[in-house]
């Protein structure tokens, strides 16, 4: 199997690069120190095409495949990690559920105007007490007559609380021993949106606890088969980790860019300080990780394409690049010294987003739990 990226993927790669080279990186850093959410540029990468990326034209979609999703979001995430988990969650936890899962009249209400990046989705699976141990989830919906009443609170959930966020779907316990995943549109009565978490980095990414007291939504609104929501979600972070790697790939390629360029131009005992070994090797360690995180990253995304299966080959993929990445900022803000520990330098607002990359769908343990048991490992 070939895994370079095609000339067609090449030449994609080149426009969303220009469009985030333009439309972001300008203004990234103000974004950042000030929380915004740039609904105007997110907007606009719905124009652009990037929130229907692997979906069927027939939903208004653009026909792609996954591995140019991984490519927007990797070049998204080289500038701004924040929109590249825009695009990554709105996809992949907001979008992906309702057409994977969704039925006919469920996909006409909502998909054309999440295909074209109008409005927004999020997807509320983790609670207080159900994050890597999802199985334990305590939302619970009753079914009273032809509604389903919702009780509980979701927590981290991305995308959630922006004013175009449309709709989530949540997961719910609907019987002692069955978990079922429900459609709940925003403004719903009994459904509150919490404020803004402050988190260490993503500041212009919206994330926000859910509570849901006596929400009441229609019976209809069921996604899929009731009892088969944990099904269902699992199916929706295998995808989903392979496109944090290639958030975590875009990372890694900025710190390499960034360190390199610094590594030229600062001088220090009359030569360029990346004329010490010391310096050289810790760029050539960033250059390896850059090169193996983005193979393994497209290697599952290609099985992905051609319908194999890929839940290993993903855990691979997220371990490696989210780790690589977490170690990419540690060495570019060595090499910068000083300047890196400022806020004014790029590194240090990678270095505060990288770590989440480790948490997010699926920690760096449970990746190592799934890697385990595909070894055929007894794993508990």
């Amino acid at each position: 199997m070939r895994f370079e990226l095609s000339d067609e993927h090449e030449a994609f790669r080149r426009v969303v690069r220009e469009f985030a080279e333009s439309e972001i990186a300008p203004y990234s850093a103000e974004w950042d120190q000030h929380s915004v959410f740039p609904i105007n540029v997110v907007r606009q990468m719905g124009e652009l095409g990037l929130f229907g990326l692997p979906f069927p034209e027939e939903w208004g979609g653009m026909g792609g495949d996954f591995t140019s999703l991984c490519v927007a979001i990797e070049e998204l995430g080289r500038v701004d990690q924040s929109m590249g988990i825009t695009l990554e969650a709105g996809v992949g936890l907001g979008i992906n559920p309702i057409y994977t899962f969704g039925n006919e009249t469920q996909k006409g209400e909502y998909l054309p105007d999440l295909l074209a990046g109008r409005t927004l989705a999020g997807f509320g699976l983790t609670e207080a007490e159900a994050g890597s141990d999802a199985g334990a989830t305590r939302t619970r919906a009753v079914l009273d007559g032809d509604e389903w009443v919702i009780n509980g609170s979701k927590a981290f959930i991305t995308n959630a609380g922006t004013d175009m966020t449309s709709v989530v779907t949540v997961t719910a316990r609907t019987g002692e021993d069955e978990i079922s995943t429900i459609i709940v549109p925003s403004g719903t009565p009994g459904f509150t949106v919490e404020p803004a978490y402050r988190k260490m980095g993503w500041h212009a990414s919206d994330t926000r606890g859910l509570v849901f007291e006596d929400c009441r939504v229609p019976a209809t609104n069921l996604l899929g088969e009731r009892g088969r929501g944990f099904a269902q979600f699992l199916a929706i972070l295998d995808d989903g980790r392979i496109a944090i790697a290639a958030l975590a790939v875009g990372l890694a390629q900025a710190c390499l860019e960034l360190s390199v360029e610094y590594a030229k131009e600062r001088h220090a005992f009359g030569r360029p300080i990346g004329a010490n070994q010391g310096v050289a090797f810790q760029c050539a360690d960033l250059q390896v990780m850059v090169e193996a995180s983005r193979m393994l990253t497209y290697r599952a995304a290609a099985l992905r394409d051609v319908g194999r299966p890929i839940r290993q080959a993903a855990a691979v993929a997220k371990l490696y690049a989210t780790e690589a990445a977490v170690s990419a900022t540690r060495i570019a803000t060595q090499i910068h010294g000083g300047a890196g520990f400022m806020e004014s330098s790029p590194v240090a607002r990678l270095y505060r987003d990288a770590k989440v990359l480790e948490i997010g769908e699926g920690t760096s343990e449970i990746q190592r739990l799934v890697i385990s048991r595909g070894l055929g490992l007894p794993v508990l």
